[in-house]
This record gives C-alpha cells, structure tokens and sequence, in this order.
C-alpha cells in the first residue's frame, strides 16, 4: 500500500516550511504539488530529501505555474505535456516500479469572466481541457492516477451554493462538461467521491474571506482519479481541512488517498 497527496502549495518556496510540516506529520508516500511557482533548480530540493524524499520530478517556470512530484518510492521520470500549447509547466507524469504512472496536472484557473469572447485565459482552459480529452481517448490510459488542481468542482455538493456560483468561473455548466468529457474519455474514476460519495465537500477556500472557516464558502477544484483497472485499490480518501488555518497558508489543502497496489 502506498499513500498519495496533491496540494496546490502556491509557491513551494515560500511556504518550505508547510510542505516539510506536512511530509513530517502526514508521511504521504507520494506528494504531488502544483503552482510551485519555481524554477526546478530553485524548488529546495535538499530539505525535501532529508526528510526521506530521494525521488523527485518536476517541471518549473520563473514566478508562475509549476508541478512537482517528491516521493519515498523509487519511480522515473514519464515525460509531460504542453496542453493547449500555452507553454506553461502544468504537467509531468512519473512511473512507479510496478508499473503505475502518475500524472500532475494543474489545468488553468481561467480568470474571472467566463465568456472565451471577453477573457483569454477562460478560452485557455477549455481547450486545455479539450486537450486532455484528446490525449486520454488516443492513449486509452491504463494503470493510471491522476491528480492536481484541476480548478473545477464538478458537483453540485462540491461547491458552497450551487445557484450562486453557476456563472462564476470553477462550476459553470461549460466548465463541468469539459472536465466530464476529459474523464469520460479515460474512464477515470474520482476516488475522493467513491470513498466519500455524499455531503459537502471543499479543498480551497478564498484568501478574500475574513474568516474563512466561519464563512465556508469552499469549493473541490482538488481531485484525485485512477483508471478503472486499479480503481478499486484506491481507498481511505480524506481532506485535510485544517491545513488551511496554517500560518501563511495556500488557499488549497492537501487531497489525500491511499492505493493497495
């Protein structure tokens, strides 16, 4: 058995101190970050293996975007993918020894107006969706886990309110039915929901809330899916809510899972 996490750190280098005391506590065998917000070769690395992490991939960029996979399990690199062309580091996938490979995504935010007329970057991720739905139909993905911050919370309990947020980019009707084609075309199961499959669900909550937690006005835009081949290996899925009142915390907390493989 081997545990999984993903968390959305935004920037790795300021908040060091939060992923060691995650890794520390939690132990995830496999921590996968998006938004590292760094160059590979500036992410601290070496804090990271003193804490029994030796097996690293990444991909980063200067100020922005950015994933990253540490793990206590030996595993190589598997490649990654400029979806939609955008030339930002949004993926990267890694190989376990017996055969599982993960994939890192962090899919676009969109802005805030979600018209593809009116904003750029809301057009950026519905093609980078399309693209994800593309690439899973011609690969036919087996043996598979994918994870990240997929900024959209599909359901209509993984949002706050429902009514109130159909037309805020993250949950419009558009949105929901890009992510739904992109798992449909792999068959992906989405284990926090099998495991937790009823009630209020969130992994982010805005830094624009006074008091976020007395306000709850969350969202899952933090998923974690595994292709029906191994599905049923996934268990044990939880959210760890009280990462979010951390000092200087992300806006996301940590997703986690655990697979019998």
């Amino acid at each position: 058995m081997f545990t999984l996490a993903t968390w959305n750190i935004n920037s790795v280098r300021l908040r060091e101190g939060l992923v060691a005391r995650l890794l520390r506590e939690d132990s995830p065998d496999i921590l996968c970050l998006q938004e590292c917000k760094s160059p590979v070769e500036k992410i601290p690395l070496e804090a990271f293996r003193a804490l029994g992490y030796n097996y690293i991939i990444a991909r980063g960029q200067k100020g922005y975007n950015g994933v990253a996979i540490l793990s206590r399990l030996p595993l190589e690199d598997a490649g990654d993918r400029d979806y939609a062309g955008l030339g930002h580091a949004r993926h990267v996938a890694a190989r376990l020894e017996n055969g599982v490979t993960i994939h890192n995504f962090y899919v676009p935010a969109g802005g805030d107006i979600p018209d593809r007329e009116q904003n750029i970057k809301f057009g950026q991720k519905l093609d980078f969706l399309t693209e994800m739905r593309d690439a899973f139909h011609a690969d036919n993905p087996q043996k598979s886990i994918l994870v990240g911050d997929l900024n959209i919370a599909p359901r209509e309990d993984d949002v706050w309110s429902h009514k109130q947020l159909l037309k805020i980019v993250s949950h419009t009707p558009i949105e929901v039915e890009h992510l739904g084609a992109a798992q449909d075309a792999g068959n992906w199961v989405d284990i926090t929901r099998k495991d937790i499959p009823e009630g209020l669900l969130y992994s982010w909550w805005s830094y624009r809330a006074k008091d976020w937690d007395a306000a709850d006005k969350g969202r899952r835009l933090d998923h974690v899916w595994a292709t029906p081949d191994i599905a049923n290996a996934g268990h044990g899925s939880r959210i760890l809510r009280a990462v979010r009142g951390w000092e200087q915390p992300s806006d996301h907390v940590p997703v986690f899972a655990a697979f019998d493989l």
